[in-house]
């Protein structure tokens, strides 16, 4: 397993490479966004561990070059915790957002759950003409796309791999947003909202329970 770590910090470099290394993972390095976008286009990454605040190019401007060209999960580092910095990276589509300073064992922990949901990916889950193509990251209604955000893929994700079941708010806020996340209900309501929109017809699978949450129900 290779995993980029990209901080203009040689420290934080030097101290994550050697957690992950002692867990048996190959690490590149990169000390701004111009880097780590070259090395990205250059090797398979299974994991970018990406800070925000860099010279030449911030993490956030890497990042959305990077997913322009490839389908790679990644951690976000910042030294700031505020809900609005989270909330940009995770419609970036970062899979995790870690703030400094952090437990180095608790960060390779994130980065061994992280990659474990990924090797789960690749799985096709139909519905009626409601298709979720996980290997092509696709969502289509009757043979026709939807243009959905990171964010509402996910969530659609969760439901539909959680069919009948009753799930929460604050178990949603955890598993699409992470546990960390400091939104509150009115952020996973007004995702349902869109995404229901989103799959006319077929939004009518997803149902509210009430002083619970929501369920997905085929």
């Amino acid at each position: 397993m290779k995993i980029l770590v990209v901080d203009d910090e040689k420290l934080i470099r030097d101290v994550v490479k050697e957690y992950l290394q002692i867990d048996g993972f190959t690490v590149d390095e990169a000390s701004n966004g111009d880097e780590a976008v070259e090395l990205s286009l250059q090797h398979e990454y299974n994991l970018i561990i990406m800070d925000i605040m860099m010279p030449k190019k911030d993490g956030y401007q890497a990042v959305k070059e990077i997913k322009k060209v490839k389908d790679v999960p990644v951690l976000m580092l910042s030294a700031r915790g505020e809900e609005f910095d989270k909330l940009i990276g995770f419609d970036l589509g970062i899979d995790d957002y870690v703030t400094k300073p952090f437990s180095p064992k608790e960060l390779v922990a994130r980065v061994k759950a992280i990659i474990k949901r990924n090797e789960k990916n690749g799985v096709k889950l139909e519905f009626g003409g409601l298709v979720l193509d996980d290997k092509a990251h696709e969502v289509s209604i009757d043979g026709k796309a939807l243009n959905l955000t990171p964010k509402e893929y996910d969530l659609l994700k969760y439901f539909v791999s959680n069919n009948h079941i009753a799930l929460s708010r604050e178990q949603l806020l955890t598993n699409i947003w992470g546990y960390d996340f400091y939104g509150d209900d009115r952020t996973v309501d007004t995702h349902v909202k869109t995404l229901r929109h989103q799959l006319g017809k077929y939004g009518q699978y997803i149902k509210t329970v009430r002083k619970v949450g929501y369920k997905f129900e085929y």
